[in-house]
């Protein structure tokens, strides 16, 4: 299944670099993490399931990395730019292997069925 994008040609030449460039610093710094860390927690402050998904790794004993960008009150255009790479609606964004999985509400599924251990053991 592929997510609809817009198609490039359907994107003016004199606003592609602005498109393109739009907070591309927060993107790429969680594509890092996420090429660098088994598992990576991109979150928000103040958000009690973005809490909610480092604890449910913590009980699992699953070290993580966790990125977190604003609050509530702050930094949503940001956080938007990662929602746009993404796809994923909202926060927190859980990502094992280099895969996003969902939230906390997946994260927990996975634990659930025993997926989370299968996938933490396959070699990249």
């Amino acid at each position: 299944m592929t997510r609809p994008i817009l198609d490039e040609a359907q994107i003016h030449p004199a606003i592609r670099a602005r498109v393109t460039e739009h907070h591309r610093d927060i993107v790429q710094e969680v594509m890092a993490a996420v090429a660098k860390h088994d598992v990576v927690v991109v979150g928000m402050g103040q958000n009690p399931v973005c809490k909610k998904a480092r604890q449910l790794l913590d009980t699992q004993s699953q070290p993580h990395q966790y990125l977190e960008y604003g609050n509530y009150f702050n930094t949503w255009r940001r956080r938007n730019a990662l929602k746009m790479w993404s796809g994923w609606p909202t926060f927190p964004m859980v990502f094992v292997k280099g895969t996003l999985v969902g939230g906390a509400h997946e994260l927990q599924a996975l634990i659930d069925s025993g997926e989370l251990k299968q996938l933490l053991s396959r070699t990249a």
